[in-house]
Parts: structure tokens; sequence; C-alpha cells
């Protein structure tokens, strides 16, 4: 059972990170981690059975760092958001008060997270976004890519869907333990990264409070981009099967209610 990190004031924090094939990656991310600011820092490494020896890797790091790694293995590739919500399952059943999902491959600054953990004090759901005021992207993309990445979040996720956030296919945020229990990780039914938009939607359409810092999205350092052009086709089409599956989503019912509602951006 994960333990999650103390943040000082009796609060509990765990980092979700999803993994396949990030054999390259993964020892350098939990050094950066474990060098952060954070007292007792607890990782949960959700690996999918990655051909590469991600797994194994994960494992050594659990054996020599026992007091700040976690492993979940699981038996194949089973897509993103599957791989999350089996994390933040572990999570809210190890007590964590917090829990911050992230991706392996540095596209999302370590260095963020305690402004995160400052910054969610005040709200339900802390966004690290490319696309509010301060947002960068890394210089190396193409135009290419940038044009798609704001196609898919301002013109076709967030206009389809009546959001307020900027940046809906962020993957990197920092959510309250009474957040996820009333958004219902059972009613959450993408696989891939069309996990990131309904969980976007969700948070408001629920009425959480929803803030948005800005980050620097630095492109992977190692290895290949699994953001496939079938994988954003399949983002796409998915945007309108969250549209129609949640349109009439209430709140899950809370046994601990510890945030309240508004929806602010």
């Amino acid at each position: 059972m994960p333990f999650p990190i103390s943040t000082g004031d009796g609060s509990q924090v765990l980092v979700v990170i999803p993994t396949y094939n990030e054999v390259d990656n993964l020892s350098t991310l939990v050094a950066e981690l474990r060098a952060l600011e954070a007292p007792d820092l607890r990782i949960l490494i959700v690996d999918d059975n990655s051909p590469d020896g991600t797994g194994q890797v994960a494992d050594d790091l659990a054996a020599r760092f026992p007091d700040d790694v976690e492993v979940q293995h699981r038996p194949g590739k089973q897509g993103l958001g599957r791989a999350y919500l089996a994390g933040f399952a572990r999570a809210l059943e190890a007590g964590a008060d917090y829990v911050i999902q992230m991706d392996a491959d540095f596209s999302h600054p370590p260095r963020a997270i305690p402004v995160m953990l400052e910054e969610i004090k005040r709200c339900d759901v802390v966004v690290g976004s490319r696309y509010v005021p301060g947002g960068e992207l890394d210089e190396r993309w193409s135009w290419w890519r940038r044009f798609l990445s704001w196609w898919a979040n301002e013109v076709w996720s967030r206009r389809i869907l009546g959001l307020k956030a900027r940046d809906i296919t962020a993957g990197f945020k920092c959510w309250r333990r009474s957040t996820l229990l009333g958004i219902g990780l059972d009613r959450v039914r993408s696989d891939g990264y069309a996990f990131q938009v309904e969980m976007a939607y969700l948070s408001e359409k629920l009425g959480y409070r929803v803030k948005e810092i800005p980050i620097y999205f630095e492109d992977r350092r190692i290895g290949k981009s699994k953001m496939t052009v079938p994988v954003k086709l399949q983002g796409a089409v998915d945007v309108l099967r969250i549209l129609a599956r949640h349109r009439n989503a209430r709140p899950t019912p809370l046994l601990d209610t510890d945030s309240a509602k508004g929806s602010s951006v």
C-alpha cells in the first residue's frame, strides 16, 4: 500500500505516473521528484507491462527507495485512461488527500509540483496549463503540431463541451481527494488521451473549482511520442461521446465533502 507524502499540514499527497516504454526516462524523473522540497515524497508508478523493461526499472527503484516508490503492474497496455484510473484508485485507497498525475517523459516539469500543492489549498483541481498567460510550448514543436494542439483544445474540445479551461487535454494535474470521489471514477470511460478531456469536462460540469497555472511544456527528452494520428482522430470522436455520456451528470454523493463547490477558472 503506498504512503503519500506529507505537506506539513497533515495532508497526504501521492504522485501517479503511468508508464509504457519509458525505460530511459523513469530513473531520472524519479530522481528529480525525490529532489523536490517535499519530505517523504511518495511516487506510484503504474506500468502496463512495458516490453522495454520499464517495469523492471520501476521495481529496482522501489527496492532501492522503498519509502519513496511504489509500483503497480498491469498485465498489458490497456490505455492511458485506465492506467490513471488504476493509480487514482490506489491513491484513494491509501488515504491520499491530494493526487498528482503526470507523464513520465518530462513534458511536465516536476518543479511545478510545489506550486500545485500551494494552489490546491484554494481550489479543487490544479491544471498545469500550456495555454494560460505565462504558459509555453517547447520551441522545437513544428507549426503543424502547434496548430493541431490549438485546434484540439480551443476549437474542438473547448467549444463543443462549453468549457472555460484553456488546456483541455492537459495531463499534469493535482486533484483533491473529494474531487475524485465526487466525480466518481467508475463513471469515467475513456481509455486513451480523451481521458484528460473527460476529466476536464466532469470537473467543470459538476461545479468544481479549476485553477490553471502556467507551465513550460517540454517535448519528450528521450523516446518516441505515443500521440499518433489515429490516436488524435480517436480523441476527436471521443469528445462527442463524452458530451453525450455526461450531459446530465450530477456529483457522486460523498461521505467526506471537504471541498466547497463553485466554478471558477
